[in-house]
């Protein structure tokens, strides 16, 4: 039987589009090339005061960076004293972080989960400067946590919180605690700990609350990791110490002995 000429013209149109795919194939995988860097090239522009102004820019950003000026310079509070960061164990303002985180995250664990916070660990590294004397602002608190980190509540177990205190020693730096006191005795260890003022029970579980950073393990503050549950408050710390500038008129850091050395 012969083809008919529509199936023959069926067939010369399918070898004609098989033979072009083919053929874009083949020039596509020709075209192909892998690129890798061989050379880079690099300029420093060091920003100083005798770097010249972009006025264009500077115009087109001045709206908002005097509401944002309006808004960090706007007065919140006031320092009767400097707050500083000098101590050997505890300092004017871990106190005070650890004051503030904890009173000002209570409320909001005390509505998620009905219970209070019994203790604060923060790190000392967090705290970029001092609280100075006089006028307090929103600008301050940026300068003091320019870190977006939150707070979050950690469940620990009473041996987990042993380790914690010792943590504290071995570092051997100042980091901001609050609502846990311990004593070191002669050979640099954690004893008479205590929560809340209640000596610590080992069978019991205590809700500490931290940064983000610091749960996840930051700083080798692995024992946060260990935790049975993790609570995000979803609350930066910056925004805590701000809030709390706006309910107290006066601003100063606790003296209490936290750390106690034998």
């Amino acid at each position: 039987m012969r083809p008919t000429p529509i199936l023959l013209k069926n067939a010369i149109d399918f070898m004609r589009l098989l033979f072009l795919s083919f053929f874009l194939l083949f020039i596509a995988s020709c075209g192909h090339q892998n690129y890798e860097l061989r050379r880079a090239q690099a300029k420093e522009v060091k920003i100083t005061a005798q770097l010249a102004t972009d006025s264009v820019i500077d115009r087109y950003i001045a709206p908002y960076r005097k509401t944002l000026d309006d808004q960090l310079n706007q007065t919140l509070s006031n320092a009767p004293k400097t707050i500083d960061k000098s101590g050997e164990w505890q300092t004017p303002m871990g106190n005070l972080l650890a004051d503030v985180t904890m009173e000002r995250g209570n409320p909001i664990f005390l509505q998620l989960k009905g219970m209070r916070i019994d203790g604060c660990l923060l790190n000392h590294g967090g705290i970029r400067t001092i609280i100075p004397q006089g006028t307090l602002t929103a600008r301050n608190a940026y300068e003091v946590m320019p870190f977006e980190n939150s707070a979050v509540v950690i469940e620990l177990d009473g041996a987990a919180i042993l380790t914690l205190c010792q943590y504290i020693l071995d570092e051997k730096k100042p980091h901001p605690l609050a609502g846990v006191q311990f004593k070191i005795t002669a050979d640099g260890k954690a004893a008479d700990v205590s929560i809340q003022g209640k000596p610590i029970d080992l069978s019991k579980h205590y809700f500490i609350v931290t940064s983000d950073y610091l749960a996840n393990g930051g700083d080798a503050m692995l024992f946060f990791k260990k935790g049975f549950s993790r609570i995000d408050l979803n609350y930066k710390l910056r925004d805590m110490l701000i809030d709390y500038f706006k309910n107290h008129p006066s601003v100063e850091a606790a003296t209490d002995v936290r750390i106690i050395k034998n």
